[in-house]
């Protein structure tokens, strides 16, 4: 009897989430098929969103900053210093008035949702897991590695420094990816600009060390979920690069740890927010500080957000720039913390050891 039960309720992971991958149609399959129970292998079992040891935050202000009358020297030091503190204790900051038009930003996320809720035959053409590919479009690009998938599917394109052949990209998202790339590169440089001088260094050093020669956009889309209570749209993590430049819809759902506490983060029309990431931990010494956060599941949806990542760039081949805590900030009673490494290393060492989603930088750690 006893058996007999144990084969009733045995769980073939893999089968599930190989019959997952090759239907090609993603969370908003599943929601079209009109599911009311997620499928098991989306289930958070050791971090639900309604258990996890932090507390909830509903007071602390997550910080806003206002770019308006940033080249003037009076304005741009108030600017600086907000910068300056945010980096230190939130590893985020949202910013208003930075110059991208709000119609760019609508049309960014209407193009997201565009190619999501298009005919689901034409999207699977689009469907893969080939990482050399300029644009791809899957659900969880991790599937296979971690212990619960997330409720979302994701749009990807590489767009600097080497910008896709159009024909690559689908016609529905296609014009507002190049201008959206566009603008978010110049908002790059200006945060660039601004974390330099917020780590007293001229306003091009970032920049000059090659901070800013590539960006790669993700278009995430979280449909309506019948159980938020049992996964997220983004589990808990910490991003492994420099900077990421995030534009969410009006649904909302992201979360920053601060000081042991979950803290939302609102959405604000017309604002874009900024997360530093453990590469500028690590070259900043531990002046600035990679922070967790994570997106929520909701009732209702689709949740959208466009993250752009914006890095050095390496290829195979390549003599790849190393580095390693920036040598103006270090002093006698403050040496290096951590050991030099060309980006490429650094972010090849991350993927493959990415599924728990927390940081790495343990072991670039000097002496470790």
């Amino acid at each position: 009897m006893e058996v007999q039960t144990m084969k009733v309720h045995a769980y073939d992971r893999l089968s599930e989430l190989k019959a997952f991958d090759d239907s090609k149609s993603g969370v908003k399959g599943l929601v079209d098929a009109g599911v009311t129970k997620i499928p098991r292998f989306f289930i958070n079992d050791n971090d639900m969103p309604g258990s996890e040891p932090c507390n909830f935050n509903s007071e602390a202000i997550f910080p806003v900053i206002d770019l308006s009358g940033m080249h003037h020297a009076a304005n741009r030091a108030g600017i600086v210093s907000r910068v300056k503190e945010a980096c230190e204790k939130w590893g985020f900051f949202q910013i208003i008035n930075h110059e991208m038009p709000l119609r760019v930003m609508d049309e960014m996320i209407a193009g997201v949702r565009r190619f999501h809720e298009q005919d689901a035959e034409v999207k699977k053409k689009y469907y893969g897991r080939d990482v050399t590919k300029k644009f791809q479009y899957n659900s969880n690009f991790d599937l296979y590695k971690t212990r619960a998938a997330m409720w979302r599917d994701t749009i990807t394109c590489v767009m600097a420094p080497h910008p896709p052949d159009p024909q690559e990209l689908p016609d529905v998202c296609r014009d507002i990816m190049f201008e959206y790339s566009k603008h978010v590169m110049r908002v790059g440089h200006t945060v660039y600009e601004l974390l330099s001088e917020a780590l007293g260094l001229n306003p091009s050093y970032l920049r000059d060390i090659g901070c800013i020669e590539s960006n790669f956009i993700v278009g995430h889309y979280s449909p309506a979920c019948p159980e938020p209570e049992l996964t997220f749209g983004i589990r808990s993590h910490v991003d492994f690069g420099l900077l990421t430049i995030l534009l969410q819809d009006q649904i909302g759902g992201l979360q920053v740890l601060h000081q042991n506490q979950w803290v939302d983060v609102s959405p604000l029309p017309g604002s874009l927010i900024i997360n530093v990431g453990d590469f500028i931990q690590l070259i900043s010494n531990d002046k600035f500080k990679s922070v967790k956060h994570r997106a929520l599941s909701k009732r209702v949806g689709p949740r959208i957000s466009v993250g752009v990542f914006i890095k050095p760039y390496y290829a195979d081949g390549d003599n790849l720039r190393v580095y390693g805590p920036i040598k103006e900030l270090l002093t006698e009673e403050e040496p290096a913390i951590y050991r030099e490494t060309t980006y490429k290393d650094y972010e090849r060492f991350y993927f493959a050891n990415c599924d728990d989603g927390t940081t790495k930088l343990p072991y670039f750690r000097l002496g470790t």
